[in-house]
């Protein structure tokens, strides 16, 4: 797996380093001192995971996956265990608490490699991925339904849920956004931002937005903001 080290202390990131030297599951492709740094490098790179400590000068860790529209895996290194549960929240991979532990990092690693393995079983016996036409089922607390994704305008995250759109309900589902955007077509689908996937088939009207985004209106007049990053991808693939 690819990562990236991100944290302002250069000692902090050699220590870390040192210790996964002998994890050869894990390859540091890049290092970054802030948020900025980060942002750059994540794009260039396109890492499997992120080794991510939260307090940082000018932007915190928290900050930087503000900014990012897909987030890699999230390993969060932080000298604070008052941060734990909102590293949670965000979605975060673990949480390792500094000075790091060979053996906590080493069951992180495990953790880790589990899941791409289940990620690969599950990849190769996969169908094609969900489009218009298919029908999925939603089921939120005692509540069900089997319904169309055309019939979906959009799916908005919301902590470790994801809010579903479609005609006058919105039940709540647990999964991750990045998850769910793996499952669907690209052709129908579009992630507009870090919290939202639109159905491209919804989209009725499109106006320029702050700091070049811009501000899509569906039918029925739910509003996404597509973040500047997306925005150029997004006019691509609306334009002939």
């Amino acid at each position: 797996m690819k990562a990236i080290l991100i944290d302002d202390e250069r000692l902090a990131r050699k220590e870390l380093q040192s210790l996964l030297k002998v994890h050869s599951e894990i390859e540091i492709v890049g290092e970054a001192a802030n948020a900025d740094e980060a942002l750059e490098l994540i794009d260039q790179l396109n890492p499997d995971l992120i080794f991510l400590d939260i307090q940082m000068p000018e932007k915190s860790g928290f900050d930087l996956l503000s900014e990012l529209d897909k987030s890699p895996l999230v390993v969060f290194t932080t000298a604070y265990d008052q941060y734990a549960i909102k590293a949670f929240e965000v979605n975060a991979f673990d949480y390792l608490l500094k000075p790091i532990e060979p053996d906590r990092l080493s069951r992180v690693i495990q953790k880790l490699m589990d899941q791409k393995r289940k990620e690969v079983l599950v990849a190769s016996g996969a169908k094609q991925k969900l489009s218009y036409g298919d029908q999925v089922f939603v089921k939120d607390g005692e509540k069900c339904w089997f319904v169309k994704l055309e019939k979906v305008r959009m799916f908005e995250s919301d902590g470790n849920y994801i809010k579903v759109f479609f005609d006058k309900v919105r039940p709540m589902i647990h999964k991750s956004l990045n998850a769910l955007d793996e499952k669907l077509d690209d052709k129908s689908f579009f992630r507009a931002s870090r919290k939202h996937i639109i159905n491209l088939s919804w989209v009725e009207k499109i106006e320029p937005w702050f700091n070049g985004g811009l501000m899509v209106e569906l039918r029925g007049g739910d509003k996404v903001e597509v973040s500047r990053r997306q925005a150029s991808k997004f006019k691509e693939r609306m334009s002939l």
